[in-house]
This record gives structure tokens, C-alpha cells and sequence, in this order.
């Protein structure tokens, strides 16, 4: 079983969509036996609340659900309870190199290093483009999925 954890600063907007997309994604190649999915922030500004509404509606609109999902810390610990843990931006990265007290199994890495087009993924708190956020993770997620793929050929 393939863990990955979807991390970013409040766990409320970016990682959640990405955890939901995930798990949308490998449901429907039947998939869904062989990953656990979830995700955290490297804050604790957001702990215990719920998926942001505007991110919560862009799923929506997805026909992807995410009730129940409330935001959570990452901790030392998930380093070696994942197989992936997947940031949304250069600063998720920094943050979560800190707090797992570094990374040297290379299980951190930039959602947007499995697509075409690398780089952060915008943080739609301070935009408000959700679109593109639910472009760019989608786009992420399954650049990430295809990639697992063919690591198991």
C-alpha cells in the first residue's frame, strides 16, 4: 500500500482538494485498496476546522466530497508513517523539512514536480482562483498517479 500525505500551510484549501482529487483518481482506475491518502498543514493556525467553503464547492462541483476532513498538523512522526509526503509550495517544503528534522529517505517533494510544469501551486487564501488551484492540483495529482504507475510496471 502506496501512503501519501498532501501537506500545506493550513490544510483547509490546498492539501485537502488534493487529498479528495487523490482519492477521486484512484477510485476510478479501482485503485482505492492500494493507497491511504490524507493530509495535514505545517501550521496549527487552521487545526479542527473544516475544509475551507470555497474549496469545498470547487470539489463540489467535481462531484468529490470532503465532509468530515478537518485540518490537522503534520508531526515527526508522519515522516515514517508515509511513503510520500507532498507539498504545495517552496515554504510547505521548508516547513516540513523542520519539522520531520529533515528528509533523508527523499520522501518530501513539490506536488508540481509531477507534471510538466513544476513550481508552486498558488495558495487560493490569498488569490481567490480556486480554478486554477483545482487546475494545477488536479494536474499534480495525477501527474503523481501516473508516475506510481509506472513505478510499478
Amino acid at each position: 500500500m502506496t501512503k501519501i500525505l498532501f501537506v500545506c500551510h493550513g490544510n483547509i484549501c490546498r492539501s485537502p482538494m488534493a487529498e479528495f482529487i487523490m482519492k477521486d483518481l484512484v477510485k476510478r482506475e479501482g485503485l482505492d485498496g492500494q493507497f491511504h491518502i490524507a493530509s495535514a498543514a505545517t501550521s496549527a493556525e487552521e487545526l479542527g476546522n473544516p475544509v475551507y467553503p470555497q474549496a469545498r464547492r470547487k470539489l463540489a462541483e467535481h462531484g468529490i466530497g470532503c465532509a468530515g476532513k478537518t485540518a490537522r498538523q503534520l508531526t515527526a512522526a508522519d515522516y515514517g508513517q508515509y511513503d510520500l509526503l507532498i507539498g504545495m509550495d517552496s515554504a510547505n517544503l521548508r516547513n516540513m523539512r523542520r519539522i520531520c528534522g529533515g528528509d533523508p529517505e527523499g520522501r518530501i517533494h513539490l506536488l508540481m514536480e509531477f507534471t510538466g510544469r513544476p513550481g508552486d501551486v498558488a495558495d487560493p487564501w490569498y488569490t481567490g482562483d480556486f480554478e486554477t488551484t483545482w487546475r494545477d492540483v488536479l494536474a499534480g495529482c495525477g501527474g503523481l498517479l501516473e508516475h506510481l504507475s509506472r513505478q510499478e510496471r
